[in-house]
């Protein structure tokens, strides 16, 4: 039986087999290959991610061939997810709770994985440039980090479809005025609307993301932006369309790219 048969026959909770399914998904079918050629080691690699949520995209590279799989989260309750899906695929996963910007980093993943991956994680996150040099640390040289991310001005940086409500569907929302847009919120869920709220003060954008990577001593490998995003595969059944042709134009590429893509390198010493 293939993983999502099994999953589907045990009794993980069908919003928990969504999240991860998509993620599987993406990696099958669009990641991997990309990563792979790219020159990112997958099959045979140590690979860690940070922020890996319920481990759709680990236990793709899993079935793919990876030799050590490490996940991290801050949110236990997905980790604990991350460990029942990866138990009934009999999949030697680690998934352990970890802060890449406040916690130190155990001594034994220290230079030692091949790929990191940071899907959707760094606009959440208060010092990027601090995750991204410790994340460097956990890369043996010639490493290499793999980053997604929604720029905040585009349609849906700010993460409103978290809140499930009237604004969730709303693009560009937040270029309303700061008493307009926390009104149109704060019918939201109150833990969801506090992060709309922080998102709205880090505005991760792509040259903050550049700048922010080229102070942590990373060599860009590669950038791919997207009007549709990968994801929306899956999620949607849309394919994806390329947004390269706004790459010169800094203003326009966060304004109607939805989704930006880095690889980065962690050069030889």
């Amino acid at each position: 039986m293939s993983y999502r048969q099994i999953l589907q026959q045990s009794d993980v909770d069908p919003n928990i087999l969504y999240y991860w399914g998509y993620m599987y998904d993406l990696s099958k079918d669009y990641m991997i290959d990309y990563l792979e050629r790219k020159g990112a080691i997958i099959e045979g690699g140590a690979i860690v991610e940070i922020g890996s949520a319920e481990g759709g995209n680990l236990c793709a590279m899993a079935e793919h061939g990876a030799a050590e799989l490490v996940g991290t989260d801050i949110a236990e309750v997905r980790l604990e997810s991350a460990r029942q899906i990866a138990d009934l695929l009999d999949l030697d996963i680690t998934y352990s709770s970890n802060d890449i910007i406040y916690e130190k980093q155990p001594a034994e993943w220290l230079e030692h994985f091949d790929l990191a991956l940071l899907r959707d994680v760094i606009e959440h996150l208060d010092d990027a440039e601090t995750a991204l040099r410790n994340i460097k640390g956990l890369l043996k040289p010639g490493g290499m980090l793999y980053v997604t991310f929604p720029p905040w001005y585009s349609p849906f940086g700010a993460h409103q479809q978290l809140l499930l409500n009237g604004a969730s569907k709303i693009p560009y929302v937040h270029f309303l005025p700061n008493g307009l847009f926390e009104r149109v919120i704060s019918s939201g869920r109150a833990n969801d609307v506090v992060e709309v709220q922080r998102l709205r003060k880090i505005r991760m954008t792509t040259s903050k993301f550049r700048l922010a990577a080229h102070r942590a001593g990373y060599t860009l490998v590669d950038e791919k932006l997207f009007f549709i995003r990968p994801v929306f595969r899956s999620k949607f059944g849309l394919p994806p369309i390329g947004a390269n042709i706004l790459k010169p134009f800094p203003g326009l590429r966060d304004l109607l790219a939805l989704e930006a893509g880095y690889i980065l390198k962690k050069e030889e010493k």
